[in-house]
């Protein structure tokens, strides 16, 4: 099979008729629509089954449409906008962290070259030569509308939660464009389908085996999921930067998160997974890189990260904010830029003509994914105690005396709060409550009622 025969040619973008540039960017949009409906239903059930519940059983069959129940009852839904709150801003926040999620996947590639109605055209909407860099930009003005909706909802949860997405996203995009240098590197392009033809032998899961697993780890703080779902997590924030949206408007950010998971997937699959190219053994067959097949395969490619987003939600604990951090700024970025000058260094040997980049690459990367693996076991193990950065004197109980501890109004800030180690709570008498007949008759039997 030849190679022009199935990857596309660049020149063919942009020169397509309107009628078939509408249908691929309706067709992209019912897929983004569609997919979210199944993966929360998906994960609902996935979920039930790993931690033996029984999961949505009551809508339609076997609770197949409780996904579209719950849309339904979403839409129906009063929309409340707090008193205080800054409205175009708190209104158009949803809008924001919504559109961009779609915006991302008009450069993913699902399938070669196919014939539509007489017309050779590539099952993507368009291309360009920063493609991937444009997916980056589009998925990080997402980050704006959650930013925005903490900030507008004049309330103190939802402004910490945008405060946490904001250097969530700082902290993690950093290590998942280092980990896109790479692929860059090896395959030559930025274009997303020049990047798809050049994993036509080997897939960049087995020669940047580092920069895959950077990247997965940035796409699930990205799209905070458990268990990096900091910015709205109901322990400490209520829910986060969407504390105070309802209907429609929250219904939008939920869209927004599903949609943004299916295209950090597609991108993983497009990068390291070799697209839209057929797994072993099904390559072997001549037929399975040519006409609508591909895009199945990346379909199915996508479904699996899909399903690891699940499987670490119903297994994972949430982390605490300084390990989550601590992951990205001392674990990830710093190897990230070592593996990146690996391969610039191989790439520079192959330059000058020397071989061996395949083997070069896979036990450098080896190296490294082991090291990173050992890393985050000694940060995440269980039962990791942390050394107290100042020692603290042991002292007596004798020595805990009022006139030791330090006074504190526990009312000072406008809500009660309870005393630190060092302070002690201001002297009180409880006023005795007199009962209204009793003092007067002597009689000590209570009324029932009171």
């Amino acid at each position: 099979m030849s190679i022009d025969a199935v990857y596309p040619d660049p020149a063919l973008f942009g020169h397509d008729p309107w009628w078939l540039v509408v249908g691929k960017a309706l067709a992209i949009f019912v897929f983004l629509v569609l997919t979210p409906l199944l993966t929360i239903l998906a994960e609902r059930k996935v979920m039930a089954w790993m931690q033996m519940r029984v999961g949505p059983n009551r809508v339609g069959p076997r609770g197949m449409l409780q996904s579209l129940a719950d849309g339904i009852k979403l839409a129906l839904k009063e929309g409340i906008v707090p008193k205080g709150v800054d409205k175009p801003i708190y209104i158009l926040a949803p809008v924001i962290a919504a559109v961009p999620a779609f915006m991302a996947f008009a450069v993913i590639p699902f399938g070669p070259e196919v014939s539509i109605f007489g017309h050779r055209t590539a099952l993507q909407l368009t291309d360009l030569p920063v493609a991937v860099l444009y997916v980056l930009a589009a998925t990080s003005i997402g980050v704006y509308g959650i930013v925005l909706a903490g900030w507008a909802s004049g309330s103190t949860y939802p402004l910490l939660g945008g405060l946490r997405s904001t250097a969530q996203v700082i902290s993690y995009e950093i290590a998942m464009a280092l980990s896109f240098a790479a692929v860059f590197l090896d395959a030559g392009t930025m274009s997303t389908s020049g990047i798809v033809a050049a994993q036509e032998r080997t897939w960049y899961v087995f020669l940047l085996l580092p920069s895959f697993l950077i990247y997965v780890t940035s796409m699930v703080g990205e799209t905070n999921r458990a268990p990096f779902d900091l910015p709205e997590a109901e322990g400490e924030l209520v829910g986060g930067f969407h504390t105070e949206y309802s209907s429609l408007s929250f219904a939008m950010f939920m869209l927004a998160e599903y949609v943004n998971m299916v295209t950090v997937s597609a991108l993983a699959t497009t990068l390291f997974l070799g697209g839209w190219h057929a797994p072993f053994p099904i390559s072997l067959w001549d037929g399975a890189n040519s006409g609508w097949w591909p895009v199945l395969w990346f379909t199915v490619k996508v479904w699996a990260f899909l399903f690891v987003f699940v499987w670490l939600r119903a297994t994972l604990p949430r982390l605490r904010y300084d390990q989550f951090m601590g992951l990205g700024w001392k674990i990830l970025i710093p190897i990230s830029l070592v593996w990146v000058m690996i391969v610039a260094t191989v790439r520079a040997f192959r330059n000058e003509g020397y071989d061996g980049r395949t083997i070069a690459l896979v036990v450098a990367g080896l190296i490294v994914a082991v090291v990173v693996v050992a890393l985050l076991w000694n940060r995440l193990r269980p039962g990791r105690v942390r050394a107290p950065e100042k020692p603290v004197e042991p002292r007596g109980r004798a020595d805990l005396t009022p006139e030791t501890l330090e006074p504190f109004d526990p009312m000072a800030g406008g809500y009660p709060v309870p005393p630190m180690p060092g302070q002690t709570l201001p002297a009180f008498r409880r006023t005795p409550v007199s009962v209204t007949g009793a003092q007067s008759t002597g009689s000590t039997q209570e009324n029932s009622d009171d």
